[in-house]
């Protein structure tokens, strides 16, 4: 019987995983599912697997992961020529877009709005404060969204890193 649990529980810590890394790479919390399942893993053999130590690296990743995605934005609209107003609107419409456009399409409306949010949020800051032409802000809204993209990608290494740290740490 105990095998057969067992069995179960490193299964369902493995689904979990997956689960994890595909959630990242809709921008959503996929690395905190995998710190979750680490946790209750090294809980339920009786602290045998894992440790504080992995898991407090675990956690600290989990939390550069979501700064770096966070950033993301406003570095794509940093590089492709926006200013400091540019950069505040990639992460303020970023978040804004990433709320709104999650229960309008779950899951995937996590990142569409994220990307959305800050190619408008940019856009706009673009046209009224630095007076920009069209082009010119839907080019640095651009970078936001490509950043954004870059961003739940990062975010998708950094689960991959935690996974090295896991599987090193058992």
């Amino acid at each position: 019987m105990m095998q057969v649990l067992a069995i179960l529980g490193w299964t369902f810590f493995g689904l979990g995983i997956v689960v994890g890394l595909l959630l990242d790479l809709f921008g959503l919390f996929g690395n905190w599912i995998i710190l979750a399942m680490v946790a209750a893993a090294w809980v339920l053999t009786g602290f045998e697997r894992f440790g504080p130590v992995s898991l407090g690296i675990l956690f600290g990743l989990a939390v550069l992961g979501e700064v770096l995605e966070a950033a993301s934005g406003a570095y794509g609209a940093r590089r492709f020529g926006g200013g400091r107003d540019a950069v505040v609107a990639a992460i303020l419409g970023g978040i804004v877009g990433a709320v709104v456009g999650t229960p309008v399409f779950p899951l995937v409306g996590t990142l569409i709005g994220a990307c959305l949010g800050s190619f408008v949020g940019v856009a706009a800051i673009e046209l009224t404060h630095s007076k920009r032409t069209l082009g010119g802000a839907a080019w640095t809204g651009f970078g936001a969204t490509l950043g954004r993209v870059g961003g739940a990608l990062t975010k998708f290494g950094v689960g991959l890193a935690m996974l090295v740290v896991a599987a090193i740490t058992f």
